[in-house]
């Protein structure tokens, strides 16, 4: 019998998907658990991916006109109340402040004191407090449109944390628009869904389905919510941005009115739109292996290290003028939005520096020895292939070929995560069949089931919470992309007009 080969990352995906989601975020350094409960560290490597995607994606906004700005932390509670469906959908997840000092006890121990006439919110969204601010902005039908986001963090009190995909509180940007006419904010809502698309997939390597929530799954208060959703490798759904159409419920509840032409006073029409650092816990789910994760080389944290090769100390000055040489050529490359960011790791500690990166998931490692250097040439390994399979390139080859080849791991990755969604996705019309596709197919490993099923649904409900009930599985969306489609609801056989993605969800 062949033996196992043995990976970096203990378990493996197969052996225990989510312990090995835990072990590569701690393994490649991208964040740690807290002494705060709930809450996340962002080391240095992690930080700097999520700056990648902030740059990207705040390029991307400021294309449509959408400028920054940045609104308190804390909302009066007074504020959420306004808008009854919006406080109900956030109220069990709220961290609420009290008072507003310190002072010693009785016993000498610190305890609250000067309770505060009015209890404040730590933000959880931002429309209500947004929204009183655009009361006063907003004036005239010349004030629009108000094209805003902020890059920010919220606090949402969640009962089981999983680094970057739910802690308690995380970083995103919010983006919130007002307009004059229920026309222009839907045309916002889908403009906004589509830069989403775009990041996710030609910057994450992430491919989505595009879609519309259900009532039951949109944001609370909202009159549309549009979704990208993406499947991870362990089958499940990811919801990976978020577009909403508000119409002018948030708006009467703020007071947001303006004069039209006709000088006739109307409420403004309203959206917000959204993603965070849950995208990061994507990108580990859609493109880690067994060994650490795999960075798309257009947002990773770097994208090229170094590696001289050392073996005699009469060596090191010849090996590090020619990799700092080499550093430097490749510094002045650009690649899509910015510069080439190179690494260079000279310390002494043999394959294991190699293994260090390969679990960080860097796209290029680069080994540079005296044989390197006599043959003008370097020794070249990629994070999307075996670590293993390693080439040697002339080093003026490689400089010229940098690009192409960062190019060709960025689009392999995605057309890989495009096959495995494939692979298991299907189309079911069978009640039976559909339970069997959702059930694991091992009972101690609940993540692993069929993935996203394609099946009819009557707009009930009640179909809708009888599936979340006995299989923990959602309606994802209902894509953009699917024709009209006469069927029967895989529940109840009532008749439906076109299928919609199920499955289960982080």
């Amino acid at each position: 019998m062949k033996a196992q080969e043995k990976t970096a990352i203990t378990p493996t995906r197969v052996e225990d998907y989510p312990e090995w989601y835990q072990e590569v975020v701690k393994a490649s350094q991208l964040a740690e658990r807290s002494s705060v409960r709930g809450c996340m560290v962002i080391k240095p490597w992690g930080y700097a991916l999520w700056e990648n995607m902030v740059r990207v994606l705040d390029d991307m906004f400021k294309q449509t006109g959408v400028k920054n700005a940045y609104f308190p932390l804390f909302i009066p509670l007074s504020f959420l109340e306004k808008e009854a469906e919006h406080v109900e959908g956030f109220a069990k997840e709220c961290a609420v402040v009290s008072h507003h000092r310190l002072e010693k006890g009785p016993d000498g121990r610190l305890e609250p004191a000067g309770p505060l006439n009015e209890p404040l919110i730590v933000r959880p969204t931002s429309e209500t407090i947004i929204g009183d601010s655009f009361s006063n902005w907003i004036n005239s039908y010349r004030d629009l449109p108000m094209l805003i986001n902020q890059w920010a963090n919220v606090v949402r009190w969640e009962m089981r944390t999983r680094i970057f995909l739910r802690t308690s509180e995380f970083l995103w940007q919010e983006g919130h628009t007002a307009h004059a006419t229920k026309e222009e904010a839907i045309e916002r809502t889908q403009m906004m869904l589509e830069i989403y698309t775009r990041f996710a997939e030609e910057y994450l390597a992430m491919p989505v389905i595009k879609g519309s929530k259900t009532p039951s799954e949109r944001f609370p208060g909202a009159i549309d919510t549009l979704s990208i959703e993406a499947m991870m490798q362990d089958r499940k759904a990811l919801q990976s941005g978020t577009s909403h159409f508000l119409g002018q419920n948030f708006a009467r509840a703020s007071g947001i009115k303006f004069q039209n032409a006709e000088e006739i006073e109307e409420f403004a029409w309203t959206t917000s739109w959204g993603s965070s650092t849950r995208l990061i816990g994507g990108l580990v789910m859609t493109h880690g292996d067994d060994d650490g994760i795999i960075l798309p080389p257009r947002v990773a944290s770097a994208h090229i290290v170094l590696l001289p090769i050392i073996r005699k100390p009469e060596d090191r000055s010849r090996v590090m003028e020619y990799t700092e040489n080499l550093a430097k050529e490749l510094k002045e490359k650009s690649y899509h939005y910015r510069k080439l960011d190179v690494e260079i790791d000279d310390r002494e500690i043999g394959g294991a520096r190699g293994w260090d990166w390969i679990r960080k998931g860097i796209p290029l490692r680069v080994e540079i020895g005296i044989r390197d250097i006599g043959d003008e040439s370097v020794f070249v390994g990629r994070r999307d292939k075996s670590h293993k399979d390693k080439i040697s390139i002339k080093k003026d080859r490689f400089v010229g070929e940098i690009t192409d080849l960062l190019d060709d791991i960025q689009q392999g990755l995605f057309e890989r995560a495009v096959s495995f969604r494939e692979a298991h996705t299907k189309r079911i019309d069978d009640k039976k069949k559909f339970y069997e596709f959702f059930t694991p197919e091992n009972q101690e490993k609940p993540e692993i089931h069929g993935g996203f099923a394609l099946s009819h649904w009557c707009g009930s409900e009640e179909c809708e919470s009888k599936f979340k009930e006995d299989l923990s599985v959602t309606i994802r969306c209902i894509p953009f992309d699917s024709d009209s489609e006469k069927g029967k609801c895989i529940f109840c056989g009532r008749p439906s007009s076109r299928r919609v993605v199920f499955a289960k969800a982080y």
